[in-house]
């Protein structure tokens, strides 16, 4: 963050100061966890469900924190430790009282990253937002930008209201971009985040049905999601999904220059020629109006096409030439955790670990490059798909929980394995489809699941593991690449 006052912080935020006088300097990062709290940091005291971060502020400041951003005052350390200054004990900030403590702070933030940001001349801020494919598309935009200068992106998928403003504030004036994912479980989430760090450039990747359940319809997420490129500035871009209409169509909702990315033939930054080899990494023919160029991507997935797209039009937008992004999109490497990691056992089983994350969309994707995989042998590899729940489906759980088990049947994977009830449709699908014998199985939990594929996985099969995060599927992979290592 730029160095500021607590007290010019507290009249950022419209806080008070309690136990300071104001002068001790913020240096360092923003931090909610005293673990991670640097010299020279703020600490945010945010209540949360088990621990209220007020109870750790005075820990913060024997870390070494500048000062704290609370909603209460909380008492301050008798003894401050060396090498932290004396004066630097109880230097709160105070955003709010006690009868909103949690949302005080949180809109204290919101005004500190805006006030940041706004302070920051040279930097260019751009927003992505789809139902999927959000975390894997920013860790593009970073690396194809990061050769220009100096790049800020979430880790993983930090894109809420604590996540947004807590990775703007990691900006310094050496920052070039900041790159951030913006989600929303309702109208006027995305407009919000974009008050907090206005975009100059806004990418909508597609319109599923990630979040149905609160919104109601594709239509009602295709309304929250353009919010976005209605925030932009009239000397902003949108980057906009040419092959999904509802994206298309929110051309006409922004002031901003236009860029369509796809494979349709009226896409600005196209996509022809596409192949796939036998881990399902894609190579294509990027075709723009300052020419031509071949990109091979280094990541699994045909969905990542259109992720490329998307950071390749930035890039373009910002001066590169199609070769310069082509090596670029080429170097760029998996970055978040649990994405499409697939590792290879010394006994030939391949392990896909995509259980950060699960919507319908991105578990078609999954189960796709699944399939690729484990037909790019002849004979073709036994393929496992171990799915778990996807969640805030809404009233359309059972419906899209079903498509994606008869779709796994239609992709001739060779097992199912469905892992707890809440997403028994699936089993339940793929056996209406015509699944019959144990091609699908419905387990408990992920012990479960893990039981019966370290008893039935043979050498040479390929196993996919994915679901929400919530349910942490991924300790299914992890047992299954232990155990490879005995």
């Amino acid at each position: 963050m730029i160095a500021l006052t607590l007290a010019e912080i507290a009249e950022i935020v419209g806080g008070r100061l309690h136990a300071t006088d104001g002068s001790p300097v913020v240096t360092g990062t923003v931090e909610f966890d005293t673990r991670e709290v640097t010299a020279g940091g703020l600490f945010l005291a945010l209540p949360g469900e088990r621990v209220d971060g007020h109870d750790f502020a005075a820990r913060a400041i024997a870390s070494g924190a500048a000062g704290v951003l609370a909603g209460r005052e909380v008492d301050a350390p008798a003894v401050i430790a060396p090498p932290v200054p004396a004066r630097h004990a109880g230097a709160y900030v105070l955003a709010g009282d006690r009868s909103g403590e949690g949302a005080a702070v949180l809109e204290a933030l919101a005004k500190l990253a805006r006030h940041v940001t706004d302070r920051l001349a040279d930097l260019t801020t751009i927003g992505i937002t789809g139902s999927a494919g959000k975390t894997s598309t920013k860790d593009l935009i970073a690396q194809v930008l990061r050769p220009v200068g100096e790049v800020v992106a979430p880790p993983e998928s930090f894109n809420n209201e604590l996540g947004h403003p807590w990775t703007a504030l990691r900006s310094t004036e050496d920052t070039r971009f900041l790159v951030l994912e913006l989600s929303a479980r309702g109208i006027g989430h995305i407009a919000h985040l974009c008050e907090i760090a206005p975009p100059k450039f806004g990418a909508v990747l597609n319109v599923g049905t990630a979040h149905l359940g609160e919104f109601g319809s594709r239509e009602g997420i295709a309304q929250g999601k353009g919010e976005l490129v209605e925030s932009l500035p009239e000397d902003g871009v949108a980057i906009l999904n040419a092959d999904d209409p509802l994206v298309a169509g929110m051309a006409s909702r922004t002031k901003a220059k236009v860029v369509l990315v796809g494979e349709h033939p009226d896409a600005d930054v196209r996509a022809t020629d596409i192949e796939l080899d036998d881990q399902a990494r894609a190579s294509f023919t990027l075709k723009t109006a300052r020419g031509d160029a071949r990109v091979e991507l280094a990541l699994n997935g045909s969905h990542h096409v259109n992720n490329a797209l998307v950071a390749a039009a930035i890039a373009l937008e910002l001066g590169a030439t199609p070769a310069e992004v082509a090596e670029r999109l080429g170097s760029a490497r998996r970055v978040s955790a649990h994405r499409m990691v697939i590792t290879d056992r010394a006994d030939g089983v391949t392990v896909i670990d995509d259980a950060y994350n699960a919507n319908p969309d991105s578990v078609r994707a999954a189960l796709k490059a699944l399939a690729t995989i484990s037909r790019a042998t002849t004979p073709a590899r036994r393929s496992w798909a171990v799915l778990g729940p996807m969640a805030e489906m809404g009233d359309d759980a059972v419906r899209e929980h079903d498509e994606i088990g008869r779709l796994a049947v239609r992709l001739d994977i060779s097992k199912l394995v469905v892992v707890g009830d809440a997403a028994r449709a699936m089993h339940q699908g793929a056996h209406l489809e015509g699944s019959w014998g144990d091609e699908s199985v419905l387990v408990p939990d992920a012990d479960a699941a893990t039981s019966l594929l370290l008893g039935e996985v043979r050498p040479g099969d390929v196993v996919l593991v994915k679901a929400s995060n919530a349910y942490r599927l991924w300790r299914i992979a992890e047992a299954l690449l232990e155990a490879g290592t005995k």
